[in-house]
Formats: C-alpha cells, structure tokens, sequence
C-alpha cells in the first residue's frame, strides 16, 4: 500500500467499492462510486501498489503533460473518505470510504487482504461492493437491482437476498467471500444493464444503484446531472430503438415479460418505499433533482434530449439479441438474471 495521506479518524464508516472490469457492466458500478467521489469531494488518501497487482499489457498505464511536463498515471485502486449525512440531513455526519479501482490482474487473496487491513484500520463497520451485470431487461423499465449477502443475519436485517450463486466468480465476489472470513459484514449490489445496449456509459443503472444504496445506509445522494443523463441515456435509446424494427419488437418482448413478473411487486410495502424516496427528495438539503429510477426530475423539461453539440455522447445502438457480444456473469444471477439465457451465456464463455 502506498499512503498518499495520513489516514484519517472516521465517524461510523462504511467501504464502498466498484471495479471496472468483469463486474461492471456498463460502468454502472464505477460510474456510481465515481459520482459519490465526485460530488462529495473525496480526499484520496491511499492507493494501492499498481506492481502488484496488475499486468501493464492488459490495463496501461496512461501519459499525458501536465504544465508541459509528461507524467503517467498507472492503473491501480485508490482510496478515498467522504462525510455524509444522514437522509433527513438533520442526523449525525457519518463517513464513506470509496474504493475506486481497476480489477486485478493477479494475487487477488493478497489484494482482498490489503482492503481489508485498511477496513480494520479504519473501523469500516460493513462494506457495500456495487457491481453490473448484462441482463433480459428492457431500458424502458426501473433497473432492477439486487442485494447479496452470505451473511444470514445481515440478509434477515437488512431485506438481502442471501447468496446462493454457484460459478465463475470476479473480484467481486472474492472481497465479499474475505470479507466472511475476517468477519467484516458484505453486501453486494448488482444493477442489471439491457444486454442489447450494453456499452458505457449507462447513467440509468448508476442512478438505480446510487438509490438501493441511499436505502441501504440511510443517506441522501445529491445527484448533480445523474437524473437528467438517465433521462436522455433513456430517450436516446428510445430513438435508436424505433428506427430498427426487430430490436423494437424484441425490446416489446421483454417489457411484456417484465412487467407480467413485476405484478407481485406492487404491494403496499414497495409503493411505501417508493413514497419515503419521494419525501427525501423534496427535502431542499438534497438538492433540486427528484430522482427515480427511471431518471425523472421535478421541474425539468420532460422534453429533455442529451445534445450532440454539449460534448456528451449519445446511447450506442442497440443491437439484436442474435448478434450482441457476449459477457460473464456474476454472482448477481440470484438477483435480476436467472433465466436459462443466463446459463448459456456462463456456458459460451
């Protein structure tokens, strides 16, 4: 490890960490943690030794000149500690440790074992791995998320799924299994990405996931520009849809089977916690936005579509399902992706 910083004294921190890699489809989960970081102002204050774990002919270190002097940035996983509040921001301040990284190359027991030093160091309470996955889902619905835990207890208190998951596993799945084993309450949270636009970014799914976490901790998340980039990820890919007829039709397809499954939910227990989010969001300390999952805000332009011309990127063209690339799983098929579909998929790679 190399300190960057003196480690700081933390109020009740919790570890909250996303991969780029095999667990992150989209850059859902990175996009997410980057966002905390972002908005939050985070002080990195460690980082992790890029020659221990990486292969530089994988992940490259990259160059560029700063003041006219070339520097390199290697690839590698930092640390970083924000305060929050609580999510009536009238409670006592609590802080975030995010970690924000690549996923490794090599040594993974040993990379999992200098984490979790650093957690035990800083008295981190339980740590929350985000992570992204490609699943049957329509962009046009919520973003099915899940939470994962191998902890029964932890599953019982806190309305987890409690893993079950056999196979191929990543980073992921790891630093929650180490977590088990030094004791460190984990839990997981795995936002399923529309297989026929998969490609980054996919604002909608870290918004998704930025909301189970405010759930889970009990904070507010301002979300700066999130809500309106997952309006215009939603709309330009809409637009992109409706000019290929087989992908609206098949997009149709899954709505169809989505919301036939997504009957049972509409109970009063789920309508109450959409009801609490609201609530939150009308809170002024929260900030101007109304987030949903689906990327809505109060007093915006519902006509709202990302510019060409702003420098922001429109969605990538969905393609069908007979012709889209394909990638792995994770643990996360307990969650949004348990379909015979996803067993084929394992079985291809």
């Amino acid at each position: 490890m190399i300190e960057l910083e003196g480690v700081p004294e933390l109020i009740d921190p919790v570890m909250v960490a996303a991969f780029e890699g095999w667990n992150d489809a989209g850059d859902a989960a990175s996009a997410a943690v980057a966002h905390l970081d972002r908005e939050w102002k985070g002080e990195v204050f460690a980082a992790l030794d890029a020659e221990d774990y990486y292969d530089f002919q994988v992940n490259r270190p990259t160059v560029f000149l700063d003041g006219g002097v070339r520097k390199i940035t290697w690839p590698t996983t930092r640390l970083s500690v924000v305060r929050v509040g609580d999510a009536n921001g009238k409670g006592r301040a609590r802080d975030l440790v995010l970690v924000r990284g690549i996923e490794p190359s090599m040594r993974w027991r040993s990379f999992c074992n200098e984490i979790l030093g650093f957690a035990h160091e800083l008295g981190v309470e339980m740590l929350v791995v985000l992570g992204s996955l490609l699943g049957d889902t329509p962009h046009t619905r919520p973003v099915p998320v899940s939470g994962v835990t191998s902890d029964a207890d932890l599953a019982r208190r806190l309305d987890l799924e409690e893993s079950r998951y056999e196979g191929p596993t990543g980073i992921v799945g790891i630093l929650q299994e180490a977590c088990t084993h030094a004791g460190v309450p984990a839990v997981s949270l795995w936002a399923a990405v529309p297989h026929y636009v998969s490609q980054p970014p996919n604002p909608k799914a870290s918004l998704a996931l930025l909301n189970r976490l405010e759930d889970l901790l009990d904070i507010s998340i301002p979300l700066g520009e999130l809500s309106e980039d997952a309006r215009a990820w939603q709309l330009g890919v809409d637009q992109l849809a409706a000019e290929d007829s087989e992908v609206a039709e098949y997009v149709q397809s899954l709505e169809e089977a989505r919301d036939t499954a997504d009957l049972p939910e509409a109970s009063g227990e789920a309508i109450a916690r959409e009801f609490e989010r609201y609530l939150r969001r009308r809170d002024p300390q929260a900030g101007p936005g109304v987030a949903t999952e689906g990327g809505l805000t109060e007093g915006r332009d519902s006509s709202y579509l990302r510019d060409s011309t702003s420098g922001r990127t429109r969605p990538p063209r969905p393609v069908p399902k007979d012709q889209r690339e394909q990638r792995p799983t994770d643990e996360a098929e307990t969650g949004p992706e348990s379909s015979e579909d996803s067993e084929e998929r394992r079985d291809e790679d």
